[in-house]
């Protein structure tokens, strides 16, 4: 055991809290945040998705804004997506390594914008 104090973290809430909570979020503590992860139990939350569509509230992830000439190239040296076969008015999710967990790249090719499970104040 440390002989140092251990401090707690004040939790921040999400945007969306009192909606996961009225929907019956399983609330627990992560990235600084009140976060949910489990609604009915993972079975019945696999079906629903499989059947309909899932949400995720990225409300305590950071934003990247990215522009610059050869930005295409760049992204997919990073991302394992096809980012110059995007078309306009649709979006890429992605895995990235060392950037971020998770990516959302929205055309037009001039701007990316790319989530972090990073607190965005960091």
């Amino acid at each position: 055991m440390s002989d140092e104090a251990e401090t707690e973290i004040e939790l921040q809430t999400l945007p969306l809290d009192a909606w996961h909570r009225a929907r019956g979020g399983r609330m627990v503590p992560f990235a600084g945040y009140h976060m949910p992860v489990q609604y009915e139990g993972i079975m019945a939350e696999h079906l629903w998705t499989r059947e309909n569509a899932g949400l995720f509230d990225v409300s305590h992830m950071g934003q990247l804004v990215l522009s610059g000439e050869g930005l295409d190239e760049a992204l997919e040296a990073v991302l394992p997506a096809d980012v110059k076969g995007l078309a306009l008015g649709r979006m890429r999710y992605s895995l990235s390594s060392r950037i971020a967990s998770r990516s959302i790249v929205l055309p037009p090719r001039d701007w990316v914008s790319a989530v972090s499970i990073a607190s965005a104040e960091k």
